[in-house]
């Protein structure tokens, strides 16, 4: 049987979906963008539960707090249910100037101011190296202001500290987004675990160096043997909580999810959440392996451009957004049926934090200057 002109036409070695016809090269560079972004965030892994409610060593939970005091309540109430015998909580009011030190003080909690900011420091950093100088217990909590803990979150972290000592332990708490304004974090979110390499379809296999700065838990012994936040890097750092891991040189990652811990990061909307992403986004691609920033750009790309040469599988990024959104924080099905929006957004935000970092500009966050490009 002989073969016409026509069936040697271009289009007619490709495949007609939906009417329209694609070529294989297309559908495979989809589908292998598409298939990275499941490898990449295959599971959020849990925190282990503590086995037993055995003695446990004594906790420093140290929160630095500069003008929290809209988000102390909710992190502060469910802390002090779950305080045992020799625990101590106390909350490092940087400077703030609104009702943060009452606030804590409502709640028997005790509080401290750190000096004036030395040169050379960021107020992060400073007010966690100090909440750990004035302190004792064997086990370190670092908690943001803004996080709402699980009911056995420290019991679960002392238990993992104990068992790991050498091993620092940091969870990304599931991520409350409760306005419209707040949505555009989900795909900031779901990068950044995917970036951190932790939570692949291969597991944990690898020495992770990073940390989410919302919740750290460390042994005192091993944060003093590597300088803690006193460290001349890490002091100087707005990304403290990569500094701190690094200095450590490994750490375990985990996330939270809506029955465990949460936090609500950016409640004053998208103007806040800009800014927050700004100052930290590109910066925290700087220290991601250049093999997971490739697949993670990969599978933005099949998130951005995928749907304009295949209309057709719209619907599956869609669907893969709103599940990888699922796993790090609230997604409206809206908010992934537009997921092109999201898109619009994280590329600017991106741009942004770059251009910040390269040029040198500095970041507004909370009330200070804050220079992008010291990490």
């Amino acid at each position: 049987m002989s073969l016409s002109a026509g069936a040697l036409h271009p289009a007619a070695l490709g495949f007609d979906i939906a009417g329209i016809n694609h070529s294989p090269r297309d559908i495979m560079i989809y589908a292998v963008g598409w298939t990275i972004g499941w490898v990449l965030l295959w599971r959020a892994r849990p925190l282990p539960r503590a086995t037993a409610q055995s003695p446990r060593p004594a906790v420093a939970v140290i929160i630095p707090a500069r003008n929290e005091a809209m988000s102390l309540p909710s992190l502060l109430g469910p802390l002090v249910a779950q305080c045992r015998a020799g625990d101590r909580i106390i909350v490092i009011d940087d400077h703030s100037t609104d009702a943060t030190a009452l606030v804590a003080h409502g709640f028997n909690i005790d509080v401290a101011s750190p000096p004036a900011l030395p040169a050379g420091w960021l107020g992060k950093p400073h007010a966690c190296a100090y909440g750990a100088s004035i302190t004792d217990q064997p086990v370190m909590v670092f908690l943001d202001a803004d996080v709402r803990p699980g009911p056995t979150l420290l019991d679960d972290l002392a238990a993992h500290v104990t068992a790991a000592p050498d091993v620092l332990a940091s969870m990304q708490p599931w991520h409350t987004m409760e306005t419209v304004g707040e949505q555009p974090s989900i795909l900031c979110n779901v990068t950044a675990l995917m970036g951190c390499g932790a939570f692949t379809a291969w597991g944990d296999r690898g020495a992770a160096t990073v940390a989410f700065g919302p919740v750290i838990a460390v042994d005192r012994g091993t944060y003093e043997r590597v300088g803690g936040h006193a460290d001349e890097t890490v002091r100087s750092m707005h990304t403290e909580d990569i500094g701190l891991a690094r200095a450590v040189g490994r750490s375990q990652l985990y996330v939270g999810s809506p029955g465990t811990t949460t936090f609500r990061m950016y409640p004053g909307g998208f103007v806040e959440l800009v800014r927050g992403w700004t100052r930290s986004i590109a910066t925290g691609a700087r220290f991601t392996s250049w093999w997971l920033a490739l697949a993670t750009a990969a599978w933005m790309c099949s998130v951005a451009g995928g749907w304009l040469a295949l209309p057709v599988v719209y619907p599956l990024t869609a669907l893969q957004v709103w599940v990888l959104g699922r796993r790090s924080g609230t997604i409206h099905p809206l908010a992934a049926a537009l997921f092109p929006l999201l898109v619009v957004v994280f590329v600017g935000v991106f741009v942004r934090s770059t251009c910040a970092v390269i040029l040198g500009r500095d970041v507004t966050w909370k009330g200070r200057q804050v220079d992008a490009r010291t990490g």
